[in-house]
């Protein structure tokens, strides 16, 4: 084990909590791109071509390859794909291009054996390579567990000598909705079951002298896959290992909702310093998925510098990652505060501010970007199912009527002078609190950053349950930053609610315009103006930022300023982000594969289809999965989904329950519909 990992404390999963600091892990051979140890943190994706398509498939690669990937996986579902591989990669190097291939493998251990001989890598999922999941609900007695590993043991070794033999690397992938009958049998649906699913295959491959390896967990719900590392690390340096992790949230879906859900399960763990190869899961053309993975992965690079200089001036980064006892991160606990006027705090969900303050607040009109639809000709609100909860005025008056249910946030300076100061509510600098002789007897909030915690001017507040903190930052890890506060605020026994707020300055201008692509709406690079670059960047690293705290239970609201972006696409953000990590559900949430050579259908065709069809569903989470090695355990914690059964064929699920078999697929989003209809869960959507 490298020994720059011996510094996480025990029970620990990372070097600090405070500080950025990359865990160092083992160096892994695969091919000529090396992964782990101080190698870049690499960038892969997995082709949606037929794998017996050679030509396709190379040109395919090719594109991933200019796009940025690193390494490329293409399916191997049985043995003559596997042996095709051999031909794609002769093909792909006879035309200069080395990017290692990587094998993904469910089922069949004979063509991972075939393919084993081929490629740089293979991955594995111990849920099905070897092992049972029908989804019975077994008990195992200890030696028939133990005997089931043996079984499993002696089908799997061959494949490990093979890899010793041939030089080939190893992916153990856990996926959460994929465990083992006997997994589930002992832990459950839980990260706990998925780390000691990988665990398994990972001391049977040590036993055999083999450690050319790598590990995921991954999940479609971000939540369950942070947790899932987080104890994967822990777990693995309590038994002197440090294989690298490759990290990614599957079946994520399209468009905002893909790339916010994989940001804050990829983004909280590169903010730990954790990972060491990236795939974000997209249900788009494949070579869409690398420049967002890049984007994720490039802003660490510079606190990877920047905590290098502080090593270099003696600032040693610490190990002692300063987590309050009572803080675990491997499981959700939201952190207990007070009810702010009923509305903000408690089991309140968090709510979301938007800054208005440099809008045109002479038209009513400007509140449809923050959820609140006018309409001139009954001059009445209606609220979207994404309305923000408090609109930062700053020291702009509105000449309007704002609703009655939208609170208002003023400077305090300009908040004293209003006549009418109902539904409006001042906005202190910690220096204005604490001189303050006018307060409101509703609710207060405090710009506060985490430096403030430990000066004498904190120590003069008044706290009284009418107080809310806006956390600040201008730190460059500034999500660590804010972590600390709240450990500090636990560690002070301060149950004040806290919105958590993050500024964006984003360069105009920019020349990288189609930077990310458009999948969605297949425009040409050339097409798409630098705004799209700034909307993608702002999903990505505020999802990231902020996520990160929510998936702990951390924060009671969220408030993004991004200036170069308009409004609609900040609420979008945010709302998105809440969704993301299970906060504050306000859509149909959908969990689609990103498609491979199995798919059975047009993926993207069909989940936009479905989307137009459902997207009125609040709070319904629906599954769409080109084929069964991505169905009912795939699918996870889904209320319904939509699986490739055959070509033509569609088989519909109501969780993990087969309702309709065999379902032609011109009528299988019909049938889906009356299955939602049938079982009270539909609604009709809006005119």
């Amino acid at each position: 084990m490298d020994a720059a990992a011996l510094k996480l404390l025990p029970g620990r999963y990372c070097n600090s909590l405070t500080d950025y600091s990359r865990f160092i892990t083992r160096e892994v051979t695969i091919g000529d791109v090396p992964m782990g140890g101080n190698n870049p943190i690499r960038i892969q994706s997995m082709t949606t071509t037929d794998t017996m398509d050679t030509i396709g498939t190379v040109e395919q690669s090719i594109r991933m390859i200019e796009a940025g990937c690193e390494y490329i996986r293409i399916t191997a579902p049985s043995i003559k794909e596997a042996q095709n591989l051999a031909n794609i990669k002769n093909e792909l190097r006879g035309r200069g291009y080395t990017a290692p291939l990587v094998a993904d493998i469910h089922f069949t251990p004979n063509a991972a054996e075939v393919a084993a001989r081929i490629v740089e890598k293979v991955r594995v999922n111990p849920g099905n390579y070897a092992d049972k999941k029908k989804f019975d609900i077994l008990e195992y007695t200890y030696s028939q567990y133990q005997g089931e590993l043996e079984r499993i043991n002696s089908k799997f070794t061959p494949l490990v000598n093979i890899c010793k033999e041939y030089g080939t690397a190893m992916r153990i992938g856990t996926n959460h909705g994929s465990l083992s009958d006997r997994i589930m049998s002992r832990y459950g649906d839980t990260p706990q079951g998925m780390v000691e699913s990988a665990m398994e295959f990972i001391r049977m491959c040590e036993a055999l002298n083999y450690y050319n390896l790598c590990i995921s967990m991954k999940s479609s719900n971000p939540q369950v896959m942070v947790q899932a590392y987080r104890l994967l690390v822990q777990t693995m340096v309590a038994e002197n290992m440090n294989y690298p992790l490759h990290l990614g949230v599957t079946e994520a879906g399209d468009g905002e909702d893909g790339r916010i859900k994989s940001a804050v399960g990829i983004g909280t763990l590169l903010e730990d310093g954790l990972g060491d190869t990236v795939r974000v899961s997209l249900t788009e053309e494949p070579e869409a998925e690398a420049p967002v993975a890049i984007a994720l992965v490039e802003r660490y690079s510079a606190r990877s510098k920047a905590a290098q200089e502080n090593q270099d001036l003696g600032q040693l980064l610490t190990t002692d990652n300063g987590q309050p006892t009572t803080h675990s991160p491997y499981e959700y606990k939201k952190r207990e505060t007070y009810e702010a006027n009923a509305f903000i705090g408690g089991h309140m969900v968090p709510r979301v501010v938007v800054d208005l303050s440099k809008e045109n607040l002479k038209d009513p009109a400007v509140l449809n970007a923050a959820g609140y639809l006018y309409s001139a000709m009954l001059d009445k609100y209606n609220m979207a199912d994404q309305s923000v909860d408090f609109a930062y005025m700053g020291d702009q008056l509105p000449s309007f009527n704002f609703p009655g249910n939208l609170k208002q946030l003023y400077n305090y300076s300009t908040w004293k002078t209003l006549a009418n100061k109902t539904n409006a509510h001042p906005l202190f600098s910690l220096q204005e609190y604490v001189d303050a002789d006018d307060r409101t007897s509703t609710l207060n909030l405090v710009r506060i950053t985490n430096a403030d915690l430990d000066t004498d001017l904190f120590g003069q507040i008044e706290l009284d349950e009418k107080l809310v903190f806006v956390l600040e930052t201008n730190e460059l890890h500034g999500m660590a930053d804010q972590r600390a506060f709240f450990f500090k605020m636990e560690e002070f026994g301060l149950n004040v609610p806290v919105i958590v707020k993050r500024s964006y300055d984003f360069e105009p201008g920019r020349p990288e315009v189609g930077k990310f692509g458009a999948p969605q709406d297949g425009k040409s690079d050339i097409e798409h103006p630098t705004s799209d670059i700034l909307t993608t960047e702002l999903q990505l690293y505020a999802a990231t930022d902020i996520g990160a705290l929510l998936v702990d239970g951390f924060g009671d609201g969220i408030w993004i300023d991004a200036p170069q972006l308009p409004t609609n696409i900040i609420t979008s953000t945010a709302f998105g982000i809440l969704q993301a990590t299970r906060s504050r559900i306000s859509k149909t949430e959908y969990i689609s594969c990103p498609s491979c050579g199995r798919t059975l259908f047009d993926l993207q065709e069909t989940t936009q289809l479905i989307r137009t069809r459902t997207s009125h569903l609040k709070g319904l989470k629906i599954a769409i999965m080109g084929c069964i090695v991505n169905g009912p355990g795939e699918m996870a914690d889904a209320d319904y989904g939509y699986v490739g059964a055959g070509p033509g064929k569609i088989t519909l699920y109501r969780g993990k329950e087969v309702v309709k078999k065999n379902v032609n697929t011109a009528i299988a989003v019909d049938e889906l519909i009356n299955i939602i209809q049938g079982d009270g869960n539909w609604v009709e959507p809006a005119i």
